[in-house]
């Protein structure tokens, strides 16, 4: 099974810079959106042979996910069923019969780290929430998770460390999850792999010189993990500052 995500930066502005012909090569089982930008109405995209979900946020052009899939779902939720955290159309979950599809736009801890306090608590949330999926079934996660793990995700550790993305707390939580049963699919297989990111800045030529972060993630349950196939960073597609990530799995 092929699995594509990506934080598109704005669907309706990435449709304009071959989101479609991208869509349509990789020929993904299942390809996961984040930060899609847009309300029920804004925008026309439907793919032959899919069928797709939408979570909006309540305000306009911001945050949302999306997924579309070959295969029909059993059941689809949105959000993880706390008011405080579904506000922003940031988690959809795809139950399928052996296994559950989740995508996940976690929010940014922002400048000055102001929203760094509600992120824990997002975190702890979202643990619990997949730790809760995990115990019926396989928990396959995507998305941009707004974090770069280990000095070994990005260009410069030494001077961002304590900055959004890449503070002791964020880097901490995801350690929690890890430890928690799941597994970080490109580091299963690519674990001294160096110089591998999914998101640049727009300033001073950044992709270009390839001074990035890797920030988009397949989480696994780690009982599933033996059935990684390949993971992959697409990082020559261009469309948006994040560029798709990839997983192969049996399942």
């Amino acid at each position: 099974m092929k699995l594509i995500s990506w934080n598109v930066n704005g669907i309706r502005a990435c449709l304009t810079k071959g989101f479609s012909d991208f869509f349509k090569k990789v020929d993904a089982d299942i390809f996961c959106l984040q930060e899609t930008k847009c309300q029920p109405g804004q925008v026309e995209l439907e793919f032959d042979g899919y069928k797709s979900f939408w979570n909006s946020a309540e305000r306009k052009g911001y945050s949302g996910t999306a997924i579309f899939t070959k295969k029909e779902p059993l059941n689809v939720t949105y959000g993880i069923g706390i008011e405080e955290h579904d506000k922003e159309g940031r988690v959809i979950t795809l139950e399928f019969e052996k296994f559950y599809m989740v995508t996940i736009y976690t929010p940014n801890a922002k400048r000055e780290l102001e929203r760094l306090d509600y992120r824990m608590v997002w975190e702890d949330e979202i643990r619990k929430y997949l730790l809760k999926l995990n115990k019926t079934k396989p928990v396959i996660m995507c998305g941009d998770l707004n974090v770069a793990h280990e000095e070994i995700d990005l260009k410069n550790p030494k001077t961002n460390r304590g900055n959004a993305g890449f503070t002791d707390e964020e880097r901490g939580k995801m350690t929690e999850l890890l430890n928690a049963g799941f597994t970080d699919s490109f580091r299963y297989l690519y674990p001294d792999k160096t110089d591998s990111y999914s998101w640049w800045s727009y300033m001073g030529r950044a992709r270009e010189k390839n001074i990035g972060w890797r920030i988009d993630y397949f989480i696994t349950s780690k009982d599933i993990e033996k059935n990684i196939k390949q993971a992959t960073i697409y990082s020559d597609v261009l469309g948006s500052d994040h560029c798709p990530v990839g997983l192969e799995i049996d399942i």
